[in-house]
């Protein structure tokens, strides 16, 4: 056999052990979580079941249970839930038993909701929390799982200097290579906010100095009741700056899990508000989510005078599946 030959040879045996590899079962999923499961993690304690459990006599329960228990919806992790690595350990480790994949949500930056304050708290430094968001990855490792990163840290940014900025940056950036190493079976999108807070190119800018180069994507409507379409145009536009801007592009999802009729312009327990299409893939963006669970309150305002940020009320989850 001639060199040349020889050195062809050689080049197409390589090329075939590499397209070998790549087709080897359990490759192809390890950029797509969706592929290694089917369908999405309900939670059995949810703050909606919790309620449930408590209170089965209740004339709201079969409504509550159908409608909202029922439903896939995330689960947030914050500085309430223990040993973080644990807690995201055994909720991955439950929807993975059931061949399911789970939405979770790390809430838990220094200086949390900073301009609101309403959701504030968060971890007590940037150390605690590069700590903290290492664990969290860890804990899910390997099993495949979908992470909205830290609601509320790029919509509002009005109350928070230069220096601020770039620290909180600097944490979301380093969040998302913790995920990347240590969980490489998980989708991770940073949060965007929502359509009434920046324009499409500035909430481009916030995404872009923050790190969303290196996340599966962006997500929307967190906590929010914008319409599935007013998201998708606001999305689409964002992701037209990133390319124009940065040279690259997202996917993002969508927060429905109040938005069926819209907002009327008030975020905090609004009335009038219902629940939106169920957690499912695709719908005009990447996947829809059920990210807020319906019925947490947003604190202590509107439907919700008295009540602290994420406290369940029964009365106020009834009201969103019928729309009152």
């Amino acid at each position: 056999m001639s060199r040349t030959r020889r050195r062809l040879s050689l080049f197409a045996t390589a090329a075939l052990t590499a397209l070998l590899a790549a087709v080897q079962p359990g490759t192809a999923y390890a950029a797509d979580p969706t592929t290694m499961t089917h369908g999405f993690y309900t939670d059995p304690a949810s703050s909606a079941q919790q309620w449930l459990n408590a209170n089965p006599g209740d004339g709201r329960a079969a409504t509550i249970r159908a409608s909202i228990a029922n439903v896939p919806t995330a689960r947030w992790f914050g500085n309430w839930s223990g040993t973080i690595g644990t807690a995201t350990g055994a909720y991955v480790g439950a929807a993975q038993a059931q061949g399911k994949l789970p939405i979770l949500v790390a809430y838990n930056i220094p200086d949390r909701d900073i301009c609101a304050g309403l959701s504030g708290g968060g971890a007590g430094s940037d150390a605690a929390y590069d700590s903290w968001i290492a664990a969290f990855a860890s804990g899910i490792g390997s099993r495949p799982a979908v992470v909205v990163l830290e609601p509320d840290s790029l919509g509002d940014e009005s109350c928070m200097s230069a220096a601020q900025i770039s620290e909180r940056n600097t944490l979301l950036r380093n969040a998302i290579a913790q995920f990347n190493a240590k969980a490489p079976n998980t989708w991770v999108y940073l949060d965007a906010g929502n359509p009434g807070w920046l324009s499409a190119t500035t909430m481009a800018q916030h995404l872009a100095d923050a790190g969303v180069s290196g996340a599966r994507g962006f997500s929307l409507n967190v906590s929010n009741y914008y319409t599935t379409g007013q998201n998708t145009a606001y999305g689409s536009a964002v992701d037209s700056a990133l390319q124009s801007g940065y040279g690259y592009t997202k996917p993002y999802v969508i927060d429905t899990s109040r938005n069926g009729n819209g907002s009327n312009g008030q975020w905090c327990n609004p009335t009038g508000r219902r629940t939106g299409t169920p957690t499912q893939l695709g719908g005009g963006a990447e996947m829809l989510l059920w990210i807020k669970a319906p019925g947490e309150s947003d604190g202590n305002c509107g439907a919700g005078a008295g009540s602290s940020a994420g406290q369940f009320l029964p009365q106020i989850a009834y009201n969103l599946v019928y729309g009152y």
